[in-house]
């Protein structure tokens, strides 16, 4: 089939939150309230805040604001890849904190164990599978780096396989496969807007006060508490947590950190029994490739097919608008790659095409700090690998209000902060010029550029 064809009846919406199921909107905040903290954000990074804070101390007052419906944005929206790892992948991580790599891999693990155990403990429905993900060679030149980084892992513990072309079409068969790697044990595939609004009931459930629909226009500190205004409300809290992501931040500061970059996907029709089995797929694992420009894609709990990435894009000037989410040259380049990637589904339609916006930085993982005296703290910049990530961002930011140093404070990837970006229009060249020599990069076997070898000089490091 046309991938055009394939694309005609394809809704505009995030097949995610497009579901029955979907909970009824949570009351505005009508009234003036006072808290002992108060959460900016219904993502994961707010709702791990809102859920975490309520099971370390109970007696804790805790609100909620978000000012659209919990997980419409980004958390809603994503692949559903819930990775252990907190630094973007391995060779992210190894390159900007080598000393502390064997500890922040531990951590994660932790980190995705506890999720699972959550998941279990609140019987939050979202599909919740510890598959793994394969990451998959498409071009020769990304074998030598899967080899070595295979490598690393294991000796790091990590149940992390290298496979030659015949083992990982064994796996998921497409002709594009030229070898790959096997995380075993470092991914679980799950339903994100069904994550978020099991964390929404959980929290509710410990007494959380959640109101939706209620943007905070303002903060405004009076040197011992803070004065979130919403517009039909305002909450005065001890302590404040910032889970807003990319939105325009209540902290001046961050805009200089922060860019957004708009990331697509698309969804099929359920895949026939004899579709799925011309594929594989037997063990349902999320797969990426080893492009700069990568995609990703895996199984939803339907047997569906959910195919994103590759074209992530940064409008110049750097504005959050809704009809950014629609970009059809981006769903006709994802059509045509699926098709090229499985032609044995050439009869595949999609039901649904979207996108979201991404908090990126420039070390491509989360950042954290505090203001107003300790008062504040904040964890942005997860560059969309934060279904797993933003909880231990949350407990960071609880950690940071709390005052008493951490294991995870302390470490160096808490304690730095990222490369600023340049303002406007020197942005939007910088990122524009990036954009392209990572393409030329994925065109010419791998080779980067005079401007990509410059940022990694300067320990930029883009890499996807």
């Amino acid at each position: 089939m046309d991938p055009l064809k394939a694309l005609a009846d394809a809704e505009r919406k995030p097949y995610w939150l497009d579901s029955p199921d979907k909970p009824e909107p949570l009351p505005r905040l009508f009234e003036n309230t006072t808290a002992d903290l108060a959460v900016v954000g219904g993502g994961f990074s707010g709702l791990w805040a809102a859920l975490m804070a309520k099971e370390r101390d109970p007696s804790l007052d805790v609100v909620l604001l978000e000012g659209r419906r919990v997980g419409w944005a980004a958390s809603g929206r994503n692949g559903g890849f819930c990775l252990a790892s907190l630094t973007h992948g391995l060779g992210n991580g190894l390159s900007r904190w080598p000393r502390e790599i064997s500890t922040l891999v531990r951590l994660g693990g932790e980190n995705l164990d506890e999720i699972e155990r959550t998941v279990a403990k609140y019987d939050i429905d979202c599909a919740f599978e510890r598959t793994g993900e394969l990451h998959v060679a498409t071009e020769p030149w990304q074998l030598d780096a899967m080899a070595e980084e295979t490598g690393i892992a294991r000796e790091l513990g990590l149940d992390m396989r290298l496979l030659n072309a015949e083992q990982v079409r064994a796996e998921v068969d497409s002709p594009t496969y030229v070898g790959g790697q096997w995380d075993r044990g470092g991914c679980a595939m799950l339903d994100p807007a069904r994550l978020a609004w099991g964390l929404r009931a959980a929290c509710l459930s410990l007494g959380v006060r959640i109101y939706e629909r209620s943007p905070v226009r303002s903060l405004r500190d009076d040197g011992t508490t803070m004065e979130l205004t919403t517009p039909h409300g305002a909450v005065r809290a001890a302590r404040v947590a910032l889970g807003t992501g990319v939105f325009p931040p209540l902290l001046g500061r961050l805009r200089n950190f922060l860019v957004p970059v708009y990331d697509y996907a698309l969804m099929t029709e359920p895949l026939t029994a004899e579709q799925l089995a011309s594929v594989g797929w037997r063990n349902r694992q999320g797969v990426g490739d080893g492009g700069n420009q990568f995609h990703y894609y895996r199984l939803t709990a339907d047997n569906r097919v959910l195919w994103g990435g590759y074209d992530a894009v940064y409008f110049n000037g750097g504005r959050v608008r809704q009809e950014y989410e629609q970009r059809d040259a981006t769903f006709a380049t994802l059509a045509a790659h699926f098709s090229s990637t499985f032609p044995q589904l050439a009869g595949v339609r999609f039901t649904h095409r979207w996108g979201g916006v991404i908090d990126t930085c420039s070390r491509f993982s989360a950042f954290y700090g505090t203001a107003h005296k300790g008062r504040l703290a904040y964890a942005v910049g997860y560059t969309g690998m934060g279904v797993g990530a933003t909880r231990f961002g949350a407990n960071v930011m609880l950690d940071l209000l709390e005052g008493e140093p951490t294991e995870r404070t302390e470490l160096r990837m808490v304690r730095e902060k990222p490369v600023p970006f340049p303002p406007e229009p020197i942005r939007s060249g910088v990122i524009q010029l990036t954009r392209w020599s990572i393409a030329q990069a994925d065109a010419h076997q791998g080779r980067r550029n005079l401007w990509l070898r410059t940022l990694d000089r300067l320990g930029l490091g883009f890499d996807s």
